[in-house]
């Protein structure tokens, strides 16, 4: 099998030459390191506070910002801040991929959206470890910091949204959940003491899910967000990597909320981030890059940098990944803008982290720092990514025309995505050891293959049709690879529409004359409007592809073949295209309005009919569901108050319901997956209520033909409780009826009697 490899990948930041694998950690022997910031018998933040006490205010200052001088006299050296790692070692000013050789290279997993697909918590928290374990071979080597700009848990919440791909989804009790395993495989677990594995970032806070759009811009935009969305809808998944996976770090986003920038926003730094999800002295926050700059311009919120620089270190924001900070905050300390103590407290918090990562510690006392070349791109690994793409893969249309039938010997591969290299891989990649495109992939699955482009991605030429029809002409199956790339959708790049771009559907209709079996792989995070293809009888199946990176070509060849069952599930809407008529993205509300004419954003609140609904996924098999012992009709709501105080359960949302026991047993002939999704739905609480909310999920692996496996899935009080309009958690007495699947396979309903009990209290915004 031919592989192509990405070595022809414009590296911005590829460095020419690094000398000396360990030559950025600093030296204890012999250095100028103050003595308290080598004893490891004193606190973290005691030998943090213990170097910062040794600079002078111009040596804060300048260390303040994304590229870290470090400072001779005290023996620190230069430092970045700045690594991505969204899903692999990313390209980065802080990450350098070697031209050829050793760390050249790492293992490339596919982007977050088709990790969220899998609804595998394991699996995100397997990858996430693999990450982690190469990032610190890449620091040990001197080609990586150790603090690292992911993950994206915003919620994508419009299908417009340029960087959707970046994120597991549109429910935030998914994301919240990805987010937990995610960051728990990366930092090394839960706040793990002593040493972290590398520090880890969530991104973006808060309400930022809009690059440029009809005008507007993420530099500029305020976000207008109620309460309640606020509490229910935008900030779940950041309480849960900031309280529950106590990730190391937090990013403000460009955009303001309500009229505040976020990076100056008193309020949800300090009040929500800080004191309300609880994150410590040791944890830092940074701006996203330049935005401490935005505060001024284009935000207006100041009258100078200087202010701008005063307010957001006094709301919170430790680190400028820019260079605001190294370049103002002295004289900011000289007007009585902000107090020095604050700025040092800043850089405190910055080397507190460095130090719970052994960055001052000898190589011989803390176990990261043996990792090397020899722990990159393992087969381990490998596998690792293929299973990911594997799992990640949706069925949305099947009418059995797959898995391809054993006759099938030689199919046309058509369409832009067909030999797709570099797209493989979305955004925010860095260099995959290979990459398996979609035609070498059937060719390795054993297929003749017939290939032609036929179009581009947003391309109106129709020439290359006729080659892609005579390609179709001795071939027993068509498969067409397209959909949209990084050319539509992408970091500061809005869509206007979701419809497919170009003429895709006008080569595809083509195709359906030919009287062949036709199979479509709709590739691209966000999704596109399949109504036509759907409805379409000579359009056999629709298969979400999405970005699955460095094993791509061949986890799209094994489920096109049978080799590989899918069961992914999609985990976002895919709305009609006049969806884009009916709400302007700059419309932060979720909830339908008469008055705007939105019908509501994401499955829970969404009036109209989507083409394919989120959870939709379809298998080559069949099952059916019992539950394996009957439900509780009724729960006391203060019996599960009570019990939860009296083991000691820190945070009442975090409390245990009930495990859901649900037996699935594999009727058809195929072995298979199953994810079992459980909705909920009540009337109990402010109205309106949600159509419906997920309340749990799980995977269900390698379910045999003809036997059964149980899924058990934990349902939270958090998971029923409602939000109410000052963002208070409540848990109110009513009846909710559940149900398994998108189809409502198997159904119950229960009570909670009692009173009403708030079970978290959302912090208020000032009147000011």
């Amino acid at each position: 099998m031919t592989l192509f490899s990405p070595r022809g990948l414009v590296v911005a930041f590829v460095a020419a030459s690094l000398d000396g694998a360990l030559a950025f950690f600093p030296n204890c022997v012999g250095s100028y390191l103050p003595q308290a910031a080598c004893n490891t018998s004193l606190s973290f933040m005691e030998r943090a506070s213990s170097i910062v006490a040794s600079f002078t205010l111009t040596d804060v200052v300048v260390n303040l910002g994304t590229s870290s001088p470090g400072m001779d006299y005290a023996g620190i050296p230069p430092y970045r801040w700045w690594s991505e790692a969204l899903h692999g070692v990313a390209l980065s000013p802080g990450t350098f991929f070697a031209s050829s050789g050793e760390f050249s290279y790492a293992t490339s997993f596919p982007e977050p959206i088709n990790l969220g697909a899998t609804f595998d918590d394991p699996l995100v928290h397997s990858v996430a470890s693999v990450i982690s374990t190469e990032a610190r071979a890449f620091s040990n080597a001197n080609r990586a910091g150790l603090d690292f700009f992911t993950p994206n848990i915003n919620p994508f919440k419009d299908p417009r949204w340029g960087r959707g791909q970046e994120t597991p989804g549109e429910d935030p009790l998914h994301i919240s959940r990805y987010v937990y395993q995610l960051v728990t495989g990366l930092q090394g677990g839960v706040g793990p003491d002593p040493y972290f594995k590398i520090i880890a970032n969530c991104k973006h806070f808060a309400g930022y899910d809009l690059e440029n759009w009809n005008g507007t811009n993420r530099m500029a935009f305020d976000a207008i967000i109620s309460t309640q969305d606020l509490a229910e809808f935008y900030t779940p998944s950041f309480q849960s990597c900031v309280r529950d996976a106590k990730v190391g770090s937090v990013m403000c986003s460009y955009n303001s909320v309500n009229g505040i920038p976020s990076c100056a926003n008193r309020y949800l730094l300090q009040d929500i981030i800080r004191d309300y999800f609880q994150l410590g002295d040791d944890q830092w926050i940074t701006a996203d890059c330049n935005a401490i700059l935005n505060v001024f311009d284009p935000h207006n919120y100041t009258t100078n940098l200087a202010e701008a620089a005063a307010l957001s270190i006094q709301a919170g924001t430790d680190l400028d990944c820019g260079t605001t900070y190294p370049g103002i905050l002295a004289h900011a300390v000289d007007q009585n803008l902000v107090a020095e103590t604050d700025v040092r407290t800043a850089l405190t918090r910055l080397y507190g982290s460095l130090v719970r990562l052994g960055f001052f510690d000898e190589p011989s006392v803390q176990p990261y720092r043996q990792l090397g070349w020899k722990d990159v791109n393992t087969p381990t690994a490998q596998k690792l990514a293929y299973t990911a793409a594997v799992e990640g893969m949706v069925l949305l249309k099947n009418d059995g025309t797959l898995p391809l039938s054993k006759k099938t010997k030689t199919i046309a591969v058509i369409g832009p995505w067909a030999n797709a290299t570099n797209q493989l891989l979305g955004n925010y990649e860095g260099i995959a050891p290979f990459l398996v495109t979609p035609l070498d992939g059937f060719k390795a699955a054993g297929f003749s293959v017939k290939f032609a482009n036929g179009t581009g991605i947003s391309s109106n030429d129709t020439s290359g049709f006729g080659a892609a029809i005579a390609a179709t002409s001795h071939a027993d199956a068509i498969v067409f690879v397209g959909g949209i790339d990084e050319t539509i959708e992408s970091e500061g790049m809005d869509r206007m529409n979701i419809t497919w771009p170009g003429n895709q559907l006008d080569l595809i209709g083509e195709l359906a004359k030919q009287g062949k079996p036709l199979v479509v792989i709709q590739m691209g995070g966000g999704q596109v409007d399949d109504s036509a293809l759907k409805a379409n009888p000579a359009v056999g199946a629709i298969l979400w592809g999405g970005y699955p990176s460095q094993s791509g070509g061949a986890a799209l060849a094994d489920v096109v073949s049978g080799k590989a069952a899918p069961a992914g599930r999609l985990p976002i809407t895919q709305y009609p295209a006049d969806y884009v008529d009916q709400i302007p993205m700059t419309d932060m509300a979720l909830r339908p309005n008469a008055s705007t004419g939105s019908p509501g954003r994401t499955y829970k609140w969404y009036t109209g009919t989507p083409i394919f609904e989120f959870g939709h996924g379809l298998h080559y098999t069949n099952f059916s569901f019992s539950w394996s012992s009957t439900p509780a009709a009724s729960y006391d709501i203060q019996t599960l108050v009570s019990s939860a105080k009296s083991n000691n359960v820190e945070f009442l949302d975090a409390a245990p319901l009930e495990t859901f026991k649900v037996k699935v047993k594999n009727t058809g002939h195929i072995a298979s997956d199953y994810v079992a999704l459980l909705f909920s739905n009540t009337t109990a609480g402010p109205s309106p209520a949600p159509l419906k909310q997920l309340i749990s999920y799980t995977r269900v692996h390698g379910v045999a033909a003809g036997k059964t496996a149980v899924a058990a899935l934990n349902v939270t009080l958090g998971a029923i409780a409602r939000v109410d309009e000052q963002g208070n958690s409540v848990l109110f007495p009513g009846t909710y009826d559940i149900w398994l699947d998108t189809t409502g396979a198997l159904k119950h309903s229960f009570h909670l009697t009692g009173s009403s009990v708030q079970i978290a209290t959302w912090p208020q915004p000032s009147s000011n």
